[in-house]
């Protein structure tokens, strides 16, 4: 035994079981904090009935369209449109070219007026189509300008300040048509009418910019209340091709657009603008939705940014044309759907009640509860009437220089002509 080698033992090692994967610490550490903001995820998804919203299958309309779009790239209205699964995807044109370019591979249009909706009405029904019309709001034609601008012209007496519309500053003001285009007719400028007593210089002419009266119905309306101011009212609108002929070539001086483009509002909006397009065409709810979003933004209002109605009033009454079934949808919830609607109305627009008229002072309340004076008209107003669409077209070529579409004589196909006159002390 003293010469034999110890061998020791072997050992046994036992491990101890390791842990499960769902009770590591270094797991649980990171998948927590995860677990918990699905789940949370869940929680508000559920909460705004967009659980299944992932899953759905989202609908693009094509649309072609001018100043409406501002509805459209509303970021609340796609939140909502989005609920019902709908994504309109926008070409931007001018509503007049919107008529009578190819429209056939298009959901909907939505042109700015009554002329241009006619128009594309009276085109496919012409072809044994029958369009689905829908009216879910109205804005009027106004002429935005600068306060300086505002307060020459009433030292002039071609406008008249609203001086109950709201504490401080007036906003809005009444420009006497006839006066001012006669200013226009004579080429009268700036600093000839006192534009340097309120620090100001401009030796240019007194002129009305307007988007490309070709294109826009913005511009083509103002046309129609040219023609009617200088041509004497309301049964001076020509009713033959010779006669409209000639009011195009007697009111092409007065037309002076001075600065081509599609959208001058956002020219008039800019830093520079009162340099650019001291006063323009536009429609009221592109500035009261400048004012909303100004005075959410900075807490007060743009007091230097005005606005001019004109003494005779159009009402532009915008048509969202549907082309099929799922523009006929859409058409249906944006005239009855009540946040659609309401949101129409914090965007600026008067919307509509289903007998077509404007419904109830929504946006005065809208207004009043922002601190934004409510713009106010008097009973006395003079209703604009626009040209027959035939004659319109004629006036518009010989202005714009643009080929005329030809168009029977006949009445319009719009069920129900714009209205006139005051609603829920907004001026229509």
């Amino acid at each position: 035994m003293g010469g034999r080698q110890v061998v020791e033992e072997p050992r046994l090692e036992i491990r101890r079981p390791s842990s499960p994967w769902w009770r590591r610490r270094d797991f649980l550490v990171v998948f927590l904090p995860l677990l918990a903001a699905v789940l949370t995820g869940v929680t508000l998804l559920a909460a705004a009935g967009k659980i299944l919203l992932p899953f759905e299958q989202i609908t693009t309309l094509e649309a072609k369209m001018a100043s409406k779009r501002d509805f459209f790239e509303d970021p609340e209205v796609q939140r909502l449109l989005l609920k019902h699964r709908i994504r309109v995807h926008i070409t931007s044109s001018g509503s007049r070219e919107v008529a009578i370019r190819d429209i056939s591979s298009y959901d909907f249009v939505f042109p700015s007026g009554q002329p241009a909706g006619d128009l594309i009405v009276a085109e496919r029904q012409a072809k044994g189509r029958d369009p689905k019309v829908f009216r879910p709001f109205v804005s009027p034609i106004v002429l935005p300008t600068y306060r300086a601008y505002a307060e020459t012209l009433e030292d002039a007496g071609i406008a008249t300040a609203q001086r109950g519309s709201g504490p401080g500053l007036p906003l809005y003001y009444v420009l006497d048509m006839e006066k001012f285009l006669k200013a226009i007719a004579q080429k009268r400028r700036w600093n000839e009418i006192g534009i340097r007593d309120h620090g100001i210089s401009n030796a240019n002419r007194i002129v009305v910019q307007s988007s490309d009266v070709c294109d826009s119905n913005s511009a083509g309306t103002y046309l129609g209340l040219v023609a009617f101011t200088w041509h004497g009212g309301a049964d001076e609108v020509p009713d033959t091709d010779e006669e409209a002929d000639g009011r195009g070539r007697a009111i092409k001086p007065l037309m002076d657009q001075g600065l081509p483009g599609t959208d001058v509002f956002r020219t008039y909006i800019s830093p520079e603008g009162d340099r650019i397009a001291p006063v323009v065409v536009a429609y009221e709810h592109q500035y009261l939705n400048y004012q909303a979003q100004y005075q959410a933004e900075s807490g007060k209002l743009d007091t230097d940014r005005v606005l001019l109605y004109p003494s005779a009033q159009f009402v532009t009454q915008p048509q969202f044309i549907a082309l099929n079934e799922e523009g006929d949808r859409l058409g249906e919830l944006i005239t009855h759907d009540p946040e659609l609607r309401q949101r129409a109305m914090e965007l600026g627009f008067r919307i509509l009640d289903p007998a077509g008229e404007v419904a109830g002072d929504q946006l005065t309340t809208f207004l009043e509860e922002r601190n934004i004076p409510v713009p106010s008209m008097a009973d006395d107003n003079t209703r604009s009437s626009m040209p027959r669409l035939r004659y319109l077209e004629r006036m518009i070529s010989i202005v714009g220089g643009c080929p005329a579409v030809d168009i029977p004589d006949v009445e319009p196909p719009s069920a129900k002509p714009p209205s006139a006159g005051k609603a829920a002390g907004v001026p229509e």
